[in-house]
């Protein structure tokens, strides 16, 4: 009898269009790890062993500068799949860092298995690979088409529930921002709202 947390890698895939005999494949390759707050899945410039499907929990892919300075890539949450796609497709080690910023739990799955679908132009990594595209097309535009604080603004309403999972240094690198534009950005907007309610 399959486990709840497969059950729910299966759903998920089952949303995504895969068939039975490939939800098998998955689910006979699946190891399940439970892992600490501040846990590092994979180093920038190692080369990735594997992808990972986030049953609960936060993680946080970052790049790193030979200075010191971190800029987040992305933030990974409950029921989100972890693939480093350039990695998967170059063969090249990660150009980021990936770890827990929570007591999370994951599926991980051999990346071998990515690199053996997308060789046979299979359709859930097809599936998978557009997601990742529709992703980055809108974090472009986020970025693009918007000022600092309706990029706080919009990331605030969109997740509600990260806002206060995350430290003002990890939140202002995603907006593309400092720490110090953030605080500015905070307190402007609590000082309208004190005007407008008074």
């Amino acid at each position: 009898m399959p486990s709840k947390n497969h059950v729910e890698l299966t759903t998920f895939l089952t949303q995504l269009g895969a068939d039975t005999a490939t939800i098998n494949d998955v689910v006979a390759v699946a190891e399940q790890l439970e892992l600490p707050t501040r846990h590092i899945l994979l180093h920038q410039g190692q080369t990735p062993t594997h992808c990972y499907f986030l049953l609960n929990g936060l993680c946080h892919a970052c790049y790193l500068t030979d200075q010191g300075k971190q800029f987040s890539k992305e933030f990974y949450w409950d029921q989100d799949v972890i693939i480093g796609f350039e990695s998967l497709i170059t063969n090249a080690p990660s150009a980021f860092l990936l770890e827990t910023l929570s007591a999370s739990q994951l599926i991980m799955l051999p990346i071998s298995l990515f690199q053996q679908w997308r060789q046979q132009q299979h359709p859930l990594y097809q599936a998978l690979l557009e997601r990742q595209l529709l992703h980055k097309e809108h974090k472009e535009r986020f970025m693009l088409m918007h000022t600092p604080e309706q990029r706080l603004q919009l990331f605030c309403d969109h997740f509600p529930a990260l806002v206060g999972r995350i430290t003002d240094y990890q939140l202002a690198s995603y907006l593309g921002i400092t720490s110090i534009s953030l605080s500015r950005i905070k307190k402007r907007i609590a000082s309208d709202d004190i005007i407008e309610k008074s």
